[in-house]
């Protein structure tokens, strides 16, 4: 297998673990109120962008690993996780690049795109984390149940 397959799991395990990591930090400090507008939206929107192309990757590696017996359910892994991330980051950059500078300017009456339950964009990010855990869930059969695939 190509070293550089390996090197690039590796780093973008790395990275999503540590955007992952920053956007529960940011979380906590936001319920604890610590955090407020628009730092906390920008950091919560931000490190959450932060892990959707790691992610992908992450899984793009595994499929490439993957031995070929088992490559459709990396395969169908790597299709979800891509559902995921078109979600995700659509809903991510609208709340980024629009709603928050509306708000910012006391505009956030003349857009519709704020992230609210029940809204689309909640909606967006709902189906976005759907298709990442199912991506996941797809992935299981890929690991062996022994050893450190256990």
């Amino acid at each position: 297998m190509n070293r550089t397959v390996y090197k690039t799991g590796f780093w973008a395990g790395l990275a999503a673990f540590a955007a992952t990591m920053a956007y529960v930090v940011v979380q906590l400090l936001q319920v604890a109120g610590t955090l407020t507008f628009p730092l906390d939206e920008i950091l919560i929107y931000g490190t959450s962008l932060c892990i959707v192309i790691p992610f992908v990757l992450e899984m793009l590696v595994l499929h490439y690993i993957t031995p070929d017996e088992k490559k459709f359910w990396s395969h169908a892994a790597v299709i979800l996780s891509v559902l995921y991330a078109v979600f995700v980051t659509a809903n991510y950059v609208v709340q980024l690049a629009t709603v928050i500078p509306a708000k910012l300017r006391h505009a956030s009456d003349a857009i519709a795109v704020e992230q609210t339950p029940h809204s689309l964009f909640w909606g967006f990010d709902a189906l976005g984390y759907i298709f990442m855990g199912l991506a996941m869930f797809v992935a299981l059969p890929v690991f062996e149940k022994r050893g450190f695939q256990k």
